[in-house]
């Protein structure tokens, strides 16, 4: 069987374009993809726990706790300690935080109209519930 015959060979060649186009983006604006899905991720009313974050974005806690320090030194966020659980820490955004939460709302808004425009609703619909199948099989440990 050829790669490009599998089915992960097209998840993945498609999630790298997807990347690689949200990061040139984000870099016009100084940051990064990923820092661009944790602003998205960060609920500015009540502030985000840390520990909320990782797994909405499917990253490792390793992984954010780095991802925080540097937005923390980008001026991007600050963090407070929750009232009612001390162990809890609730991440926001600053000012800076929140303009470029805005520019990667729109970045996503942008590319998911040009899709829409571009695809037509059923094929979307059959695109969302294969991705929502392979997941399953994946999470539900169906594949090994």
């Amino acid at each position: 069987m050829k790669p490009e015959e599998t089915v992960d060979y097209h998840m993945k060649v498609g999630w790298h374009a997807v990347a690689r186009m949200y990061n040139a983006e984000a870099a016009k604006s100084g940051i990064t993809t990923a820092i661009g899905f944790v602003l998205l991720n960060i609920n500015q009313e009540t502030g985000t726990p840390a520990t909320k974050i990782a797994p909405l974005m499917g990253l490792e806690a390793r992984s954010l706790t780095r991802i925080l320090k540097s937005m923390e030194e980008d001026k991007l966020i600050y963090r407070v300690p929750d009232e009612k659980d001390k162990r809890l820490v609730r991440i926001f955004l600053t000012e800076k935080g929140l303009e470029k939460k805005e520019i990667s709302r729109k970045t996503v808004r942008h590319f998911n109209h040009k899709i829409r425009e571009a695809i037509p609703p059923e094929e979307l619909d059959v695109f969302f519930r294969v991705c929502a199948k392979i997941t399953s099989m994946i999470e539900n440990k169906e594949i090994f």
